[in-house]
């Protein structure tokens, strides 16, 4: 692999893949990275938190990159708006802590909301009301994630919603999330996609609702269409990173690199699960240079731009970690009806028998085929 080979030039916005220790997805970017393609790389660092031993060759490919300041750093695993402070939190910040002096991350991001299961680290993420007491606790939790890592941190927008009023409030709610750190957003496009269609809402009404100028990173992947119980025509847009980047995700990208000022990376994701077959990494690899060829053409008008550096003007932490029991019981509660409901009809029942009735979850107006998708991403992933 000759990683330094696209390091040479210094573009102003660096095509990317996250790649981590599968053999899939590196089976499909080995011979992007032989070709000295990758101009960076995102790594899923908690993946291997608890891995007992990691091969030379992958430590030697991600300090490739480290040396050049073009790995960064995304977590899966932490659960950031649990309400309850949690020693598999403190763990994974200390873990962190270890690996920011093995390798130079640009930047950490992790993924807003919180995982269902009974410790809130399973899973995927699912919202949270957008309160007060929300937004200290997720502003607490990015501050900790900075005290460990000493570089940028940013949150990466969510797919799933449940109402409408959620989408539109979102882009808004980041932007509070982040401001302590002096953070950044990671605009995930298929996420955007994915309540474009779940939701009937248009892109130019959807992106006007975020901090643009906080953009630093772009997603692009894929995903898949889940049937609904409600009916033939209600397909749900799921973002499950197992297919190819579906054209109206390029299309977004076109449309949106223009619109973010301090930009950096765009990274193509996939699971390695939807990468076993030759033909998957060869679509792959076209993913990556079709993303490449709209970062090329969108970039080269914009190579005079600063780039914002994202970092908190002072030492943030004072105290212990923020907690709130009351909304601790009631993700328990949503966890406990979307884990074990035998049907929508049944979980509608539960919730309204439940403490998140007339509540700030404002359940009474959630979509029904958003709740009932909720009961898969979380059954699917229950442990």
């Amino acid at each position: 692999m000759h990683p330094d080979s696209a390091m040479e030039k210094q573009p102003t916005i660096l095509s990317s893949i996250a790649c981590n220790l599968d053999a899939n997805i590196l089976s499909a970017a080995f011979p992007l990275l032989e070709e000295g393609k990758v101009e960076a790389l995102e790594w899923s660092f908690d993946t291997l938190y608890w891995a007992e031993q990691v091969p030379d060759w992958f430590t030697e490919l991600l300090s490739a990159y480290s040396e050049q300041k073009r790995l960064i750093g995304h977590g899966v695993f932490f659960s950031l708006l649990s309400s309850r402070w949690t020693k598999e939190q403190q763990q994974w910040l200390q873990k962190l802590q270890q690996l920011s002096l093995e390798f130079n991350f640009d930047h950490i991001t992790e993924h807003f909301g919180f995982f269902t299961g009974q410790n809130f680290h399973y899973g995927a993420p699912l919202p949270i009301p957008y309160t007060d007491i929300t937004l200290r606790i997720g502003q607490d939790r990015l501050k900790r994630i900075y005290e460990a890592c000493q570089c940028p941190v940013g949150l990466e927008n969510l797919a799933f919603a449940y109402s409408l009023d959620e989408v539109k409030q979102h882009g808004e709610f980041l932007e509070k999330l982040i401001e302590p750190v002096n953070g950044f957003v990671i605009l995930d496009l298929h996420n955007l996609y994915c309540q474009l269609h779940n939701f009937s809402v248009s892109y130019d009404e959807l992106i006007a609702l975020y901090p643009m100028d906080r953009v630093r990173e772009i997603h692009i992947s894929g995903g898949s269409w889940e049937d609904s119980a409600l009916g033939p025509d209600q397909k749900v847009r799921r973002d499950t990173h197992d297919d190819s980047v579906p054209k109206e995700v390029f299309q977004l990208l076109e449309r949106t690199i223009c619109r973010c000022p301090n930009l950096k990376y765009v990274v193509l994701e996939q699971l390695g699960n939807g990468l076993k077959t030759e033909s998957s990494r060869t679509l792959f690899r076209h993913d990556f240079l079709e993303m490449e060829r709209i970062v090329k053409l969108n970039a080269s008008s914009l190579s005079t731009r600063p780039n914002e550096l994202f970092l908190p003007p002072q030492l943030l932490l004072t105290g212990p970690a923020v907690e709130d029991e009351p909304l601790y019981e009631q993700q328990l509660q949503l966890s406990q009806i979307l884990e074990t409901a035998p049907s929508l009809e049944r979980a509608r029942q539960l919730l309204a028998a439940s403490s998140l009735a007339q509540s700030d979850w404002k359940i009474e107006s959630w979509e029904p085929y958003m709740l009932e998708t909720a009961i898969h991403i979380a059954q699917k992933w229950k442990k």
